[in-house]
């Protein structure tokens, strides 16, 4: 719950373990973040804050004034949080990365005109591995495909791309100034964190921001898990991502697991977080991460990605409240793309996936069962599973 420290004129404000400030002056209303848990130091940074309005040396950017008072709109905002869209990369994972060209540059358009930060376009995946026959070009994102694709022009978003531990080689990621890629996520599991860290250390080396997405935790037991993050906070590694594959946690679990990441992390790593959909916790849980300290927040247009899918993006931006992001394109690709994908399409909620993951087991099952003939049978796929 948000509190007001006594200040007199209540403007500084301690919110998700943040401080800050707002203030009305000479009938302009300032708002920012104060960036520190300390209240002394939020006090000190306030009073700089104020002595630079009154002087007229700093914060124009932040002027609210009555002919653009966005204060109303966003009421408070975190600006320190920032969102990567993996709508290619995960979605993806339903149709091996199929998507036509045309798709893939509406969802890059509209992503840049909602001002979200990344866009994660697929995998840097082995071609001996996923023979570009079966796969889309998604799958590998070879560099000159990717070249060919955004051209010559800035993307206007800093681009990603996931590398699989065991399914990407060091050969496929080139130095970062040979690409048009800003961020490499790691993803492994718990036995995988150490040639995670290798492969961390090789991306940095090469000159781009990494993530080491640690996947499954909700099936690792406590110890393993507490280690694993320790040898994650001493990796050349930018962000570790808090992944729950399953969609098997509840925000008290979330709570508890951003406590101890936040720990293990220390100064100078970011904590993110992967949520997926199958108890329809994926939007509740990445809010949970963003008030216990994450700053880095996955989403999907329209929740699309394996199985249950993921936290929606225009859900999400829409409660983030910061003015630099624009729902309005997100809500028309999900109109324009998403609701005529669906047609040939299944993903999001829906019984069998709600099942595993009360389960804390993989949607394969479900997967299996909502591409058959059989996908709304429910008590079948219920008995069968409650009989292992």
């Amino acid at each position: 719950m948000s509190t007001f420290e006594g200040t007199g004129i209540k403007n500084l404000k301690l919110r998700g373990g943040i401080y800050y400030w707002r203030q009305k002056m000479d009938g302009v209303q300032y708002s920012e973040s104060l960036q520190t848990a300390d209240r002394e130091e939020a006090l000190k940074r306030m009073a700089e804050k104020v002595e630079a309005v009154k002087s007229g040396t700093g914060l124009k950017e932040k002027k609210m004034t009555k002919e653009k008072d966005i204060s109303s709109e966003s009421v408070d905002y975190w600006p320190q949080l920032k969102v990567l869209d993996c709508t290619i990369r995960d979605g993806g994972l339903m149709n091996n990365h199929q998507f036509s060209d045309d798709f893939v540059r509406m969802v890059h358009k509209n992503l840049v005109a909602a001002g979200v930060d990344y866009m994660e376009i697929g995998y840097k995946a082995d071609k001996k591995l996923f023979s570009p026959d079966e796969y889309g070009l998604w799958k590998s994102c070879d560099e000159d495909a990717l070249n060919r694709f955004f051209g010559d022009e800035d993307p206007g978003i800093k681009l990603s791309v996931m590398a699989d531990v065991g399914r990407t080689t060091e050969s496929d990621i080139v130095p970062a100034d040979q690409s048009v890629l800003d961020l490499i996520r790691v993803a492994c599991y718990i036995h995988q964190i150490p040639a995670a860290m290798d492969m961390a250390k090789d991306a940095k080396y090469k000159g781009y921001e990494v993530a080491i997405n640690l996947m499954a935790i909700s099936t690792v037991p406590e110890f393993e898990l507490n280690k694993g993050l320790e040898l994650i906070g001493q990796s050349e590694a930018d962000m570790v991502y808090l992944v729950d594959s399953f969609g098997s946690l509840y925000y008290e679990q979330i709570e508890d697991l951003m406590r101890r990441y936040l720990a293990a992390m220390g100064e100078g790593k970011q904590v993110g977080i992967h949520a997926h959909n199958n108890q329809q916790m994926a939007y509740v849980n990445t809010i949970c991460c963003a008030i216990n300290g994450a700053t880095m927040l996955d989403s999907t247009i329209d929740g699309m990605g394996r199985g249950a899918g993921n936290c929606p993006t225009e859900l999400l931006l829409g409660f983030l409240r910061n003015p630099k992001f624009h729902q309005r394109p997100i809500i028309e690709a999900v109109e324009k793309l998403m609701v005529p994908l669906r047609e040939t399409i299944d993903w999001g909620y829906s019984v069998p996936y709600m099942i595993t993951g009360q389960r804390n087991e993989h949607p394969r099952a479900a997967i299996k069962v909502r591409e058959g003939d059989q996908k709304n049978e429910f008590i079948k796929f219920y008995d069968e599973m409650y009989d292992q």
